[in-house]
C-alpha cells in the first residue's frame, strides 16, 4: 500500500534480509572478556559441586569423591542440586535423606554417603529410586522437573563411576 508513493510497496525488502543474514552469519569470534568469564564460572561450577559433596559426603573416601566431581563435571549438575551461583535449583532426594536424618534427630552424622564405596552406592541407588518412584504427587514449574531430571542424570552417572571402583 502506497500513498503518494510513500510506503512499503516501492522498497525491497531482499536488500534488508540479505544484510542482516550476512551479518548472522559471520563467525563470532569470543573476545578475551567473555572467555575469562566463561572459565570463572566453570570454577565457581566446582567449588558448587565440592561443597555439595562435602554436606553429603565429608567421611566419604577419595575415589567416591573424585566420582562425585568427575559426574558432577559429566552431567553439569550435582546430587544436591546447587546450580553455579549457589542457589539450590530444588529439594534433591540426597538432601531428603539428610533432612530426614536431621528429623529423627541425628545432629552430627549428616554422612548421607557413608565411608564406604558400597555405603555411598546403597545410599545413590535409594535416592534414585526415590527419584523415580515419588510417594506423593507434587505439581512442578517446568524449572523443577528439568533439574529433576538432571539430577537422575547425575545420579546414574555417579552410579556408574561408583560401580567401576
Amino acid at each position: 500500500m502506497s500513498v503518494n508513493g510513500i510506503g512499503t510497496a516501492g522498497y525491497p525488502l531482499t536488500g534488508y534480509t540479505a544484510r542482516k543474514t550476512g551479518r548472522s552469519a559471520e563467525p563470532k569470534t569470543v573476545g578475551f572478556m567473555e572467555t575469562v568469564e566463561e572459565k570463572a564460572a566453570q570454577g565457581k561450577a566446582g567449588d558448587q559441586d565440592e561443597k555439595a559433596f562435602e554436606m553429603v559426603g565429608r567421611g566419604a573416601p577419595q575415589e567416591v569423591k573424585d566420582a562425585w566431581m568427575d559426574a558432577a563435571k559429566e552431567v553439569n549438575a550435582n546430587g544436591m542440586g546447587i546450580r553455579g551461583n549457589g542457589m539450590m535449583s530444588h529439594i534433591s532426594q540426597i538432601m531428603v535423606q539428610r533432612l530426614n536424618k536431621q528429623l529423627k534427630g541425628e545432629t552430627e552424622n549428616f554422612d548421607i554417603l557413608g565411608n564406604t564405596v558400597e555405603s555411598a552406592i546403597q545410599a545413590t541407588k535409594e535416592a534414585l529410586y526415590d527419584l523415580e518412584h515419588p510417594r506423593v504427587y507434587t505439581p512442578r514449574s517446568i524449572e523443577v522437573q528439568q533439574a529433576r531430571i538432571k539430577e537422575g542424570e547425575f545420579y546414574r552417572a555417579f552410579l556408574e563411576k561408583l560401580e567401576q571402583l
